[in-house]
Order: C-alpha cells, then sequence, then structure tokens
C-alpha cells in the first residue's frame, strides 16, 4: 500500500515529562563526569533535553531495527534504513531539574529523493519544549530514511577533518557507553548494541555511536571551551558514522566572537560531524 506522505505534514504530537534530576545523574556516569551531581533546581546542560520524553512502544510494535513502526505520528515510508541527520537548536529559556514539561512536535517537511542508494526521505520535525519559564528549547530535528534494499551500508568517500582545532578531547567509546546512552534515551535501535545485527545486516563495522551522543559531546566541549558564555544554538550534520570500536575526537575553534566551530574527526582522521555553537 502506498501513502501521500505529504498528508503527514503538519501533524503534532505532545508529550509530557517531569525532567528528573536522576536522569542527568545517570548520564553524568555514563560521561564519566565525576563532578557534582546535578540536582533538582539546576538547569539542564544543552542537548540533555533528547533524555526525556521518551518514544515508549511495545515491544510487539517495533520493527526488526528495534524502532517503533512507522504510520501513526512519523510518515509510513515503507522498509527503510532510519538515521538522524542532523539538527539546528535554540535555546530561548531554561529548563530546570525537578519541573514538569511539555513538548510539542510538528512534522514541518517530507521529501522524497533518489540517491546512490537508492530511494530517500527527508522529515524534519520541529519541538517545541516548555517549562515552568515558558519555551526554554526549539529543536527541528532532521530524520533521513533509506531504502533498505538488503545490502549493506556503504560509506560515501572520507572527508579529512580540519587539522586547526584550538580544543580536542580524545573519546574512547565502547559498547558499555552506548549500551547506556540508548538506555538513557529509550532507543532501541539495535544498531547501537547489537553488534551482528548491525555488521550482518545493515553492514557496519561496528556499533554505531549515536548521533545525538556525538552531538552532546561537542556541545560539551564548546561550553568547557567558553565557560563564562551562554550556549543559544547549536546545529550539527553527520557525514560519516562512528564505531565503538574506534576512537575518535571532539575538535573545536572559535568562528569570530559568538561562535565555535565544532567538529567530529573519527579514528582514520576523517570528518564524521560537524556543527557550529552560538553563544550570547
Amino acid at each position: 500500500m502506498s501513502y501521500d506522505l505529504q498528508a503527514w505534514v503538519g501533524r503534532t504530537e505532545t508529550r509530557h515529562d517531569v525532567i528528573g534530576a536522576e536522569r542527568c545523574v545517570a548520564m553524568q556516569a555514563a560521561l564519566d563526569n565525576s563532578e557534582g551531581p546535578l540536582a533538582d533546581g539546576d538547569a539542564l546542560p544543552p542537548l540533555w533535553h533528547w533524555l526525556y520524553f521518551w518514544d515508549i512502544a511495545l515491544r510487539s510494535g517495533l520493527g526488526r531495527d528495534g524502532h517503533p513502526a512507522l504510520g501513526e505520528f512519523l510518515p509510513p515510508v515503507g522498509p527503510a534504513r532510519r538515521m538522524w541527520a542532523g539538527s539546528r537548536v535554540s535555546f530561548p529559556g531554561v529548563l530546570r531539574l525537578g519541573q514538569p514539561a511539555t513538548r510539542v512536535s510538528t512534522i514541518e517537511s517530507v521529501t522524497e529523493k533518489t540517491g546512490r542508494s537508492g530511494r530517500l526521505v527527508f522529515v524534519t520535525v520541529r519541538h517545541e519544549i516548555a517549562g515552568g519559564e515558558g519555551i526554554a528549547i526549539v529543536d527541528e530535528h532532521d530524520i533521513v530514511y533509506r531504502e533498505d534494499t538488503g545490502k549493506g551500508a556503504s560509506a560515501r568517500p572520507g572527508e579529512p577533518a580540519p587539522d586547526d582545532a584550538q580544543w580536542t578531547e580524545a573519546v574512547e567509546p565502547d559498547s558499555t557507553l552506548l549500551f547506556r546512552y540508548s538506555a538513557l534515551t529509550f532507543n532501541g535501535h539495535r544498531i547501537h548494541y547489537d553488534r551482528d545485527y548491525a555488521r550482518d545486516v545493515e553492514g557496519y563495522d561496528g556499533l554505531v555511536v549515536h548521533g545525538p551522543l556525538l552531538a552532546t559531546l561537542m556541545c560539551g566541549l564548546a561550553g568547557r571551551s567558553w565557560p563564562d558564555r551562554h550556549v543559544s544554538g547549536f546545529e550539527f550534520r553527520g557525514h560519516r558514522p562512528v564505531f565503538d570500536i574506534e576512537n575518535f575526537a571532539v575538535c573545536a575553534k572559535p568562528d569570530g566572537a559568538d561562535a565555535l566551530d565544532i567538529w567530529i574527526a573519527n579514528g582514520d582522521g576523517h570528518l564524521a560531524m560537524k556543527g557550529r555553537t552560538i553563544f550570547d
């Protein structure tokens, strides 16, 4: 059965959650952050809103890849492999731990294209998150669905990462980090924890490090690089996957007086993700 995917544009979904401190403390542990634990009343760190507003689906309602089946809020694109392509996030306010919050999600666009791997469907979802002080986060999330042809994933030719970073942090990922982040986000996508599936079905070299986890590490480095500044916006786009079997580097350099260019260099020195952090 074929669907008019444009009929999904404009659909909305509302979720409610409490920005509990316990989940942030668990995230601190997952990132090996030995600073004092976050507590009720503290501001939610940038991009940690991805730990909340879970998509809770019955196990019987999951697809082969571990994602909830499509066709309700997200459009029914058919057999496809899902990737988080990028996001543009602004922070007009503050979410505080311990407070209730509401997320209103709207499908802004659905675009179909044909690429070298077959049919592609791009979906942009706009999330507006409000807490006790009004709208705090606006997150435009780009999802790409690549036609599931049964063949393994094919990476694009590698683009060298920039070599002029002013700040660099080395990261040694492992399956435990990926499992913990999957648990903290209630993300069932098997490419992050099922090595046989990631390698034999989707054709990856190893377990795939989550795109939003990489973005969180990038934004964290930005905040530590300019600790006296407030992050007002962040955007990123994925270029190629990062795997648990390779170390990678999170890198940053100034871009004028109010922004940092941020990127991920994989173990081969190729550009895996590129982003930009804007400060007040």
